[in-house]
């Protein structure tokens, strides 16, 4: 696979960094550098901070309606490259084309046509003062965004941030994840399409050389992050410094509690989504703490052993495969590590999965096995840590009140899944989880329309919705008038 050098968005134009670094992209089925990104600079993070921060002037003055038609003409763009981005996704991050990439592209063009509709609702509050005042309240984009995304759905979660932030009037410096930088970029660059120069800025490099400079800037106007839980409080750290507003999309250890009326087959493929299995469980929503209620703790785990059997692991570009590869060797390596401190733990047993063998097909890229461990303990590693990868702790319990006290027993509370025919038990369960999002008899993805965000360390703030944007990206102005001057 012969490399491709790419170049980062600033100011409407494709750019090498300021130095002419670059950053290596690897392919994570074929352990192959395929492409290269620019290993920006804090000169870089200048250049784009310094275009959005002029656009933002004329941009913000932009009717709403305006914007949210751009969006969507965004979105109708990036319909007619479908394949080409899936394809992309799927070579940078090792995700399943047909499972994951292509959803993934199809999704984010919904951020674009559900915020592009949204132009219209940018709208404030009058105050009853009296017949002789009028008071009212405007919203007001806040300035330049610097948003910060990881890689395990790069293209989705990089929309969500430019899709909002943009149709409320700000602009934006966005860091993409060194490892999976491409889609978004391709992304950026449609978007430069439809906008002004300097609306949209995409730069690459590593945390260090152009992550901290962006959180540290002077006119940076808000901090948008999404990724793990102690990145995020080095964020919220360089936020206070500045006292600018931070949104924070972090990790979960999520539980998904099953009850016994539940022990069939429609709740194991829920269980199977939830864990999102098919992205290698790279997900901060993932299920990854199965609660299974002791009268079909066996039963139950037989059918899901059963299918998870039955996914095809592989090149991710075959539509015939269901999972693809872990992102990278670092993370390949920690995934096992936790596999193997399964494996020797005194308390657990490995049901299915384990280490993945060093010959053969699997061994020529970063692929994990699909994984379960029982154990009747809330109270270790693999029952409390994010592991980000393909790695499910199955957990028995018997009374209630117990299962919800080891659910809400998590320093995360981001996602939570309740499988029941029982719908009053459902809700009342739904209610009592200390979690953002809770879903019952499903283990779907967001969608537009979510009010999508974390409790304790999982986050600050939400997304994928109306009250998302309009709290994330704009401040709320009040004028007061008095009608009879004197």
């Amino acid at each position: 696979m012969a490399q491709k050098k790419y170049k980062m968005l600033i100011n409407g134009v494709l750019v090498d960094s300021e130095d002419g670094a670059v950053i290596n992209v690897e392919c994570p089925f074929t352990k192959k550098v395929f492409a290269t990104v620019p290993c920006g600079t804090e000169t870089d993070v200048n250049n784009a901070v310094d275009a959005a921060k002029t656009a933002f002037r004329s941009w913000s003055r932009l009717a709403p309606r305006t914007r949210g038609n751009l969006l969507l003409k965004i979105a109708d763009a990036i319909e007619e490259e479908v394949e080409e981005l899936a394809q992309l996704i799927a070579r940078e991050t090792g995700n399943a084309i047909r499972t994951q990439a292509r959803p993934e592209v199809l999704s984010a063009i919904e951020v674009f046509r559900y915020f592009g509709g949204l132009g219209g609702e940018l709208k404030g509050e009058t105050i009853p003062f009296g017949e002789s005042v009028l008071s009212y309240t405007r919203r007001e984009p806040l300035g330049v965004v610097g948003a910060i995304i990881p890689w395990n759905a790069p293209v989705l979660l990089g929309s969500l941030k430019i899709a909002p932030a943009i149709c409320s009037g700000n602009t934006v410096v966005m860091k993409a994840a060194e490892d999976a930088p491409l889609g978004i970029l391709r992304i950026s660059e449609i978007c430069q399409n439809f906008i002004p120069n300097g609306v949209i800025n995409l730069i690459t490099g590593t945390g260090e050389k152009c992550g901290q400079p962006l959180l540290s800037h002077p006119d940076i106007r808000k901090l948008s992050f999404t990724g793990s839980t102690s990145v995020g409080k080095s964020v919220m750290r360089a936020a206070s410094k500045s006292i600018v507003p931070v949104s924070l999309e972090l990790g979960g250890k999520s539980p998904s509690i099953v009850f016994p009326d539940a022990d069939e087959d429609w709740a194991v493929d829920g269980s199977i989504a939830a864990m999102r299995f098919t992205r290698q469980g790279q997900s901060c929503t993932a299920g990854s703490r199965l609660f299974l209620h002791e009268d079909i703790f066996d039963s139950f785990l037989e059918k899901l052993i059963k299918r998870l059997g039955q996914l095809k692991l592989g090149n991710p570009l075959d539509e015939q495969v269901d999972m693809g590869t872990l992102i990278n060797e670092k993370q390949f390596l920690r995934v096992l590590s936790y596999v193997k401190e399964g494996i020797s733990h005194e308390t657990s047993s490995l049901l299915c999965g384990g280490i993945t063998p060093n010959e053969g097909p699997l061994s020529k890229g970063y692929f994990a096995l699909p994984t379960i461990f029982e154990s009747n303990s809330n109270d270790w590693r693999l029952a409390r840590e994010e592991i980000f990868g393909p790695v499910l702790v199955a957990i028995r319990w018997k009374d209630e009140d117990e299962v919800i006290r080891m659910a809400n027993d998590s320093h995360y509370g981001l996602a939570a899944y309740v499988w029941t025919r029982d719908i009053t038990k459902g809700i009342t369960t739904a209610h009592s989880i200390e979690a953002g999002w809770v879903q019952i008899n499903q283990g779907l993805g967001q969608a537009p329309g979510h009010s999508y965000g974390g409790y304790k360390q999982s986050g600050i703030g939400r997304e994928f919705s109306l009250e998302g944007m309009l709290d994330s990206f704009t401040q709320r102005k009040n004028i007061t008038i008095s009608l009879t001057p004197h």
